[in-house]
């Protein structure tokens, strides 16, 4: 039943026309994913020193460049919401400018307007979403590689939705998300909906099924954001030399057939560590998208 649904929802969204597609610049991948924090000592131990990303305070913020062009930022302040502590995730575009009017003239509410490379709009439910000019964070274009980083890539975002039709008519409609891969903790249920970006590998995960009241645990876990690596073992050698408490060598194969790894920051938000490519044959749909890799033009 949900299946159909999916299908259904996915049918109705509007097709992308040659011309809106010639009009909307390049959305090319994950730029950021924000979080609040209500122990920074215990975050900046968990980004830093577990994750091995050097991190620097920029206007209030924590930022921690995974690499030129993609970061983690913790913010240290009490939380809007007692059981949520995402606050934003960003995409990359090769023009900021050009991709803010595009959306002003589909409707869409500028939240933010563009300033230092980037501007932010709320989707259809509320999620603060950002549009980053490529290169123009200096802190991340200018860092260098962390010798301890576990991972030097950003593969995808994931946060809780409600109406899947509202959403699909805003980041496939409108801004030319395609889907990727959908599946469940079973097979005729989908707990999770990928839809790609429209210019790169990366994307944006929806999660369904949380409830309206999740606990902080369980909103910690779909509002996740995840890094790729080559091979799950080196991820692991990498977390022991970096003293990783807790659950550091526990891996799995995912429903979609990559072989992971999830920890968790002192707000219980998920970091999930994944390998960019299946090892086995995904269940409950195949994938409709090319699998992101180490390096990727921007």
């Amino acid at each position: 039943m949900k299946q159909a649904l999916l299908l259904a929802c996915a049918l109705a969204i509007p097709a992308v026309s040659l011309s809106q597609q010639a009009s909307r610049p390049a959305i090319t991948g994950v730029a950021f994913a924000r979080f609040y924090t209500t122990d920074l000592p215990a975050a900046q131990h968990f980004y830093g020193s577990t994750l091995g990303f050097d991190g620097r305070e920029s206007d209030g913020k924590w930022v921690y460049p995974v690499n030129r062009s993609q970061w983690l930022e913790i913010v240290p302040a009490t939380p809007p919401h007692a059981n949520l502590r995402m606050a934003a995730v960003g995409f990359t575009t090769r023009d900021a400018s050009a991709l803010q009017k595009y959306l002003s003239e589909k409707g869409v509410t500028i939240e933010q307007p563009l300033k230092d490379g980037e501007f932010a709009v709320r989707d259809p439910e509320g999620n603060l979403i950002f549009f980053v000019q490529s290169d123009s964070n200096p802190i991340v274009a200018h860092s260098n590689p962390s010798p301890n980083a576990v991972s030097r890539r950003i593969i995808h975002v994931g946060f809780m939705i409600q109406d899947q039709a509202k959403e699909g008519a805003f980041w496939q409609g409108i801004l030319g998300f395609h889907p990727y891969w959908h599946g469940g903790h079973v097979d005729d249920v989908v707990d999770w909906y990928m839809v790609q970006v429209p210019d790169g590998s990366d994307w944006l995960e929806y999660m369904f099924n949380a409830g309206p009241s999740p606990t902080l645990q369980k909103a910690g876990g779909d509002d996740h954001f995840s890094l790729g690596v080559d091979h799950i073992s080196d991820l692991v050698a990498a977390l022991a030399r970096n003293h990783c408490e807790g659950n550091c060598t526990r891996t799995v194969t995912g429903r979609d057939g990559k072989t992971q790894l999830g920890l968790f920051d002192p707000d219980h938000t998920r970091a999930e560590i994944m390998e960019f490519t299946p090892v086995r044959e995904p269940c409950c749909s195949p994938f409709t998208g090319r699998q992101p890799t180490d390096e990727e033009d921007r």
